[in-house]
């Protein structure tokens, strides 16, 4: 599909000038005077250079890649719809709608905006985590950073003793039935083609316990509301986690509370003073390489 520049730097501009910055979790600031976003603001929330960005709307600059693209549809929070014009403009044929998509819905981004005093994370149906808040690294640890097959938690549970050490072992059994449970449901929805039918045989071949526990054929298996965690700073937690689901592509936001004037409330409170600094090794397997940004 040919570029059409004169389109494409029309419509970046267009949605540009139309976002405030509350609108994606920027601060507003005292001296402002641009009516929508800077360019300058749209290249951070966007992972490029302000220069590149620039250019684009200039009618100049390279022809931008798929991944370029769908990095500037999530940073500008553009719609399904929005985000398939922006694909053609550029040349490029839309990405397929569906649980296997990674372009978090406007609102839900919005909502995830607004979390700044809790942990909270934006997973696929997989347990690829998208999105992590500030308190969502500190008590998780950047679950952003994976490749491959171990960007799922499912993945992970099954092939790397240290993603189990963040949490009360007295809960692992619970968590296996769950992953396991979980991803023969998407592998039925999706089919034998699928990206989650290609993880259930490379569990298959490669874990014992998954084989195990696979072979139960459960369907269902779902966590109370309640998860216990050991984090190596703030030590035991009991966390409340809710989902809200956006149909539309699969994605969940994952939102951990505590009951307020309880001790894990207050150990909540202190993992936002201290950050994420113990938490790294504990939730990571290894060192993954970082993935770049989308």
């Amino acid at each position: 599909m040919p570029i059409d520049r004169a389109g494409l730097a029309e419509f970046l501009r267009r949605r540009r000038e139309s976002l405030q910055p509350e609108d994606v979790g920027l601060p507003r600031g005292q001296r402002r005077r641009t009516s929508g976003l800077r360019r300058e603001e749209v290249a951070t929330l966007c992972h490029i250079s302000a220069d590149y960005y620039s250019r684009l709307e200039r009618e100049r600059g390279p022809h931008p890649s798929e991944q370029m693209i769908a990095s500037i549809a999530q940073g500008l929070h553009l719609s399904y719809d929005e985000r398939d014009h922006l694909f053609r403009l550029a040349g490029h044929h839309p990405p397929v709608r569906g649980g296997t998509g990674e372009h978090i819905s406007p609102g839900l981004l919005r909502i995830f905006d607004r979390l700044t005093d809790t942990p909270a994370e934006i997973v696929t149906e997989l347990g690829e985590t998208l999105r992590q808040n500030r308190l969502g690294v500190a008590l998780n640890g950047d679950l952003t950073r994976f490749t491959g097959p171990a960007r799922s938690i499912g993945y992970r549970w099954f092939t790397d003793p240290a993603c189990r050490a963040l949490y009360h072992p007295g809960d692992h059994p619970l968590h296996s039935r769950v992953f396991a449970s979980g991803l023969r449901h998407v592998a039925t929805l999706r089919g034998p083609r699928s990206r989650a039918a290609d993880l259930q045989k490379l569990l298959f071949d490669s874990s014992a316990e998954f084989r195990a526990v696979w072979e139960e054929h459960e369907i269902g298996i779902r966590y109370a509301h309640l998860k216990r965690f050991v984090h190596p700073d703030v030590g035991a937690l009991e966390l409340t986690c809710q989902a809200l689901l956006d149909p539309d592509q699969g994605h969940s936001l994952l939102v951990y509370t505590a009951v307020p004037g309880s001790e894990s409330y207050e150990k909540l409170e202190l993992l936002a003073v201290i950050g994420a600094t113990g938490v790294s090794g504990a939730a990571s397997a290894g060192t993954p390489e970082r993935r770049p940004a989308r």
